[in-house]
């Protein structure tokens, strides 16, 4: 088949690395440009929207420009459902990424593989030729800079049949693309789902915290392949890092501090706390509240811990140190302590964009004036009405 410059073919592959000593399978995402033959490939944990969009984003940034048609398999990720001949009613992630970047689709007929042959031999070139023999790798984004370099090596390489590298004729694609977009592209999954009773919210087979006031509520899930964020209305209410195994729960202890106010005595055996390792000096603070006030002592810690809601675990541990060393350990007073460190002195108002301001002239106060009110009241003179 003839590929003019400026098209591009995408598909989805597998290969296997070695993590931490351990085999395992991962997806290779590979776009292919025909006419120059130029590859850029990229490993992920699994093949899903995100993925698939994370690896749009990454191939149009590494080549510089956004390929003008793109040929793709019927994968459910894009395609909803197939109708005669090349009809498609397509997925609304893809029709974002396509209305972001602006580039032409094109599907390939059911069981016509051929018509994206161009990617479908890369990916076993790039298998062979990058990922022989298996890597041992510490994480997957250090692997995906390797690949990114092997690439670039790549250019140097001629296809047979064709009348120059692929560095050079990469220019006459690059001269066919489209232009980037100024705006970022977010590669995401947006979909819905309900906190359960435990205040989790269940997303890819795993389950992650939200505050305690979120049970039972629906909320937003944005999940990217770096983190999962949970909305609720328009408020951003938590974060986790992007899990790629299963069924694992990841708890975040702050969002049960709410709860663990009004029932204490939960606090040595509640499973969010299980594995929360804080600083030596939260535990000292503990015994000292709880000696102090044997009834209300565990409280009154949780209610210091509480402030983790509004100050990062640094800065609150700073305060805590100080707090003990004076031996002021209430709750208000280490907020006291912990809102005074952050104060910042106003800063100078800036001229830069005012110049009509630059003219303006402010007296100097002359703070004299005001001895005389401190002056002896039998030295002013009288005046008669």
């Amino acid at each position: 088949m003839v590929h003019p410059p400026g098209e591009a073919q995408v598909d989805f592959g597998e290969a296997t690395i070695r993590q931490g000593g351990v085999e395992r399978k991962v997806a290779l995402f590979v776009m292919t440009l025909p006419y120059s033959g130029a590859i850029f490939i990229q490993a992920f944990p699994r093949e899903c929207t995100e993925t698939f969009l994370e690896g749009h984003r990454r191939a149009f940034e590494f080549f510089g420009g956004v390929p003008y048609r793109i040929s793709y398999d019927n994968s459910a990720i894009a395609v909803i459902e197939v109708f005669q001949g090349r009809e498609r009613k397509l997925t609304k992630e893809f029709l974002r990424l396509q209305s972001h970047y602006l580039f032409h689709e094109h599907f390939c007929l059911v069981r016509r593989p051929n018509e994206k042959g161009n990617v479908e031999r890369l990916i076993g070139f790039a298998r062979r030729n990058f990922l022989v023999p298996v890597p041992e790798i510490n994480s997957l984004e250090v692997l995906n800079t390797q690949l990114m370099e092997r690439c670039v090596t790549d250019r140097a390489e001629r296809t047979r049949g064709k009348t120059g590298a692929k560095e050079e004729l990469l220019r006459e694609d690059q001269a066919a693309f489209l232009p980037l977009p100024k705006q970022a592209f977010e590669a995401r999954r947006v979909v819905q789902r309900t906190a359960d009773s435990q205040s989790l919210i269940r997303f890819d087979d795993n389950d992650y915290s939200v505050p305690v006031q979120y049970a039972h509520r629906q909320l937003t899930v944005v999940a990217t392949v770096y983190d999962v964020r949970l909305v609720f209305d328009d408020r951003l209410v938590a974060t986790h890092p992007r899990c790629w195994e299963r069924e694992r729960t990841f708890f975040e202890p702050i969002h049960y501090l709410a709860l663990l106010e009004r029932k204490p005595g939960g606090i040595d055996y509640a499973r969010p706390l299980e594995s929360w390792n804080l600083p030596e000096c939260w535990g000292l603070l503990r015994r000292r509240l709880e000696a102090h006030d044997p009834c209300h002592g565990t409280r009154s810690y949780i209610q210091v811990l509480r402030l983790l809601e509004k100050f990062p675990l640094p800065q609150l541990t700073a305060a805590v140190e100080y707090a003990l060393d004076i031996d002021v350990i209430d709750a208000a007073s280490i907020r006291t302590i912990v809102e005074h460190r952050s104060d910042r002195p106003v800063q100078l108002f800036p001229l830069d964009g005012r110049p009509h301001l630059a003219h303006v002239q402010v007296e100097t106060t002359d703070v004299s004036s005001y001895q005389t009110l401190l002056s002896d009241p039998a030295s002013h003179t009288e005046v008669s009405p």
